[in-house]
């Protein structure tokens, strides 16, 4: 995809007056990993809603590649390659770790091909490639139901990466982690990006330190401030309305 895989600018979202959304702009490269804080109401989960189609902005433009998100519903949105990770993971407990990767496999559903349905050599590696990148290669016969907590999120990421998304959008994935699994979540996406952007919305700034890649403060629905870790907890604007709260 040449020049920007993500393009916001002037995003604008009013519900029965309040701005969700005021003016944002934003813009994402293709391998980019990007980090999305700000404090409770700023409007980074209706940031998100607006690109994967949920939301319709009231003003702006909103697009993936050469595609106006706009003019897309849900369905056609993540068909594109954008995929969505919320902050509950949401995994089959009752089926194995490898089973919600064939579930989630890229790959036709009409009715026939589900009947004749077989899980081909190419499939079946494409699921090991990612139990390894995910670290749950070991656990692959193991329900779901009886994952860690991290293990699930990893699982559900997972999940996402079977359906090969360009971009992928992660709302607070280290929320209710141990120490441990907050580390391997920061290098599993460190390991995802450049083979794919990634935005995550976090709030834990120790986390967002250890992906090391620029960072994007929002208030008020719009931006706020913009660059390293260090750069924006330096930023006085910030200091009174994020970090000295």
């Amino acid at each position: 995809m040449s020049g920007p895989v993500l393009y916001l600018d002037g995003v604008s979202v009013v519900f029965d007056g309040f701005r969700a959304l005021n003016n944002l702009s934003l813009v994402v490269d293709p391998g980019e990993l990007r980090s999305v804080i700000g404090p409770n109401g700023a409007g980074k989960t209706t940031m998100m809603d607006v690109i994967t189609g949920k939301t319709r902005p009231t003003a702006g433009t909103v697009r993936f590649g050469d595609h106006d998100l706009t003019r897309m519903d849900e369905a056609a949105i993540a068909n594109l390659g954008i995929g969505r990770k919320f902050q509950k993971p949401t995994v089959f407990d009752a089926l194995t770790v490898f089973e919600n990767l064939e579930l989630a496999l890229k790959a036709p559903r009409d009715p026939w091909s589900c009947l004749r349905w077989r899980l081909a050599a190419g499939a079946r590696a494409r699921i090991g490639a990612v139990l390894e990148e995910i670290g749950l290669a070991p656990r692959a016969g193991d329900l779901a139901g009886v994952l860690s907590h991290g293990q699930r999120q990893w699982l559900e990421i997972g999940m996402l990466l079977m359906q090969d998304p360009e971009l992928l959008l992660v709302d607070e994935p280290v929320a209710g982690m141990t120490d441990q699994e907050t580390e391997q979540t920061a290098a599993l996406l460190r390991r995802i990006a450049g083979r794919r952007s990634v935005v995550v919305v976090e709030h834990d700034l120790e986390f967002v330190r250890a992906l090391g890649q620029k960072v994007t403060v929002l208030h008020e629905g719009t931006m706020l401030s913009e660059g390293t870790i260090d750069a924006v907890q330096n930023d006085p604007r910030v200091i009174e309305v994020y970090l000295g709260r």
